[in-house]
């Protein structure tokens, strides 16, 4: 068997490559170039970067971005920024194929946002992004494979 690949501090890492949908490759493959597993960026910085691999149809990717924010940022914010990572991965899913794991993330994000809509930061169009989760939800659920939207509203609002 295989040693495991390790960073510097021995945390196991994939160094598999992955496909633009975050898919596993076999070794030695061309995959699609990775977010860094320790990428921390601010919220602004954030959001264009994770509208970056949305508007490339590259979900998987906007999560880690997302991910990162996530895991960095003022503890009253982590619901928001871990409810954006779930309807980026949501979404992934879905262009995977798979409507009940898209289906259950997708209703994770879309309740992390609630109540953010009041007061939304960052200029986050959270009651845009309450509404595009809703109706794929309700696609979704008439047992349907939608046709794949973009997430737009990860722009922020004037």
């Amino acid at each position: 068997m295989a040693e495991r690949e390790r960073d510097a501090h021995g945390k196991p890492l994939n160094a598999r490559p992955r496909d633009g949908l975050g898919r596993p490759m076999a070794r030695g493959g061309n995959g699609t170039p990775r977010v860094p597993d320790d990428l921390r960026l601010p919220p602004t910085a954030a959001l264009v970067e994770a509208q970056k691999f949305l508007d490339a149809n590259m979900p998987f990717h906007a999560h880690e971005v997302l991910e990162g924010t996530w895991k960095s940022c003022p503890s009253d914010e982590r619901p928001l920024w871990q409810g954006l990572a779930q309807l980026a991965v949501g979404l992934t899913h879905l262009m995977r194929g798979n409507r009940v794991g898209a289906a259950s993330l997708l209703r994770q994000g879309h309740d992390r946002l609630v109540g953010f809509e009041s007061n939304p930061p960052h200029h986050l169009d959270v009651t845009g992004l309450l509404t595009w989760s809703e109706g794929l939800l309700g696609e979704l659920e008439t047992g349907r494979l939608p046709v794949v939207p973009g997430i737009p509203a990860l722009r922020v609002t004037d």
